[in-house]
């Protein structure tokens, strides 16, 4: 039995964009310096779970817990004040801002340039690329800055929404890299992947959903290891 308390707990979530409910009574937690992937078919509930966990679905009940603090109630912006940080899938640079800019342009941070020099150590290839407009940089430099950003605040939990979506296989591993060494420094990470047998062997856990429920929760080894799971739900990559 693992003593640690979650930094990030949901209990019992469920909502939709109406009346009807999308997701149905999902439970799932995240332990300090743990990686867990949720992974699923397409329209199995991913996004909406992303987005009820982010405080941008209209209608969401159950609880959300950020190292304890019910957050279930606070606005996406006190969210990310908490200690909630999020990584989309598309958009997730400003593309007409330098890469410096971007990067000090988030809101709430002490001493901007210490702390983006700081974050910079992480992504040395991107520190040389630091007056280039976002536009001009290649889909990895892109995904670096976007990764950077997100940890400009110093987050405690980092929400990833297919980190690899769109980008040349050459690229995969380089992402997976990133998520790998944000558990060093304390951070939870929790990632929507369509790439589930990648990100599984990367993560410490494993949610998968269908039609909105959680179906298999377990250690990921053991579901990557279970055959017919894997051919029902984890595709071929």
């Amino acid at each position: 039995m693992n003593a640690q308390h979650p930094l990030l707990e949901l209990k019992q979530l469920r909502g939709g964009y109406s009346e009807v409910d999308i997701i149905h009574g999902i439970d799932l937690r995240v332990l300090p310096g743990e990686i867990v992937t949720i992974a699923g078919t397409n329209g199995a509930g991913k996004s909406t779970l992303v987005k009820a966990l982010l405080g941008l679905l209209p209608r969401v009940h159950g609880e959300i817990h950020l190292q304890g603090r019910a957050i279930t109630k606070l606005s996406a912006e006190d969210r990310f004040d908490a200690g909630l940080a999020y990584v989309p899938q598309v958009a997730n640079v400003f593309p007409s801002l330098t890469a410096k800019e971007n990067l000090l342009v988030v809101r709430g941070v002490p001493d901007l340039k210490r702390r983006m020099d700081a974050v910079l150590a992480d992504f040395p290839a991107l520190a040389d690329r630091l007056l280039q407009h976002a536009s001009n940089l290649s889909g990895g430099e892109r995904q670096q800055l976007a990764f950077a950003r997100a940890l400009m605040p110093s987050p405690r939990i980092m929400v990833l929404d297919e980190p690899t979506a769109a980008l040349a296989p050459s690229l995969v591993g380089k992402v997976f890299e990133m998520v790998q060494r944000l558990p060093a420094s304390g951070i939870g990470v929790l990632m929507v992947e369509q790439r589930a047998r990648l990100a599984l062997q990367i993560s410490q856990q494993g949610y998968i959903l269908d039609q909105g429920r959680c179906v298999l929760h377990g250690v990921a080894q053991d579901l990557l290891s279970d055959d017919r799971m894997a051919q029902l739900y984890l595709g071929n990559h």
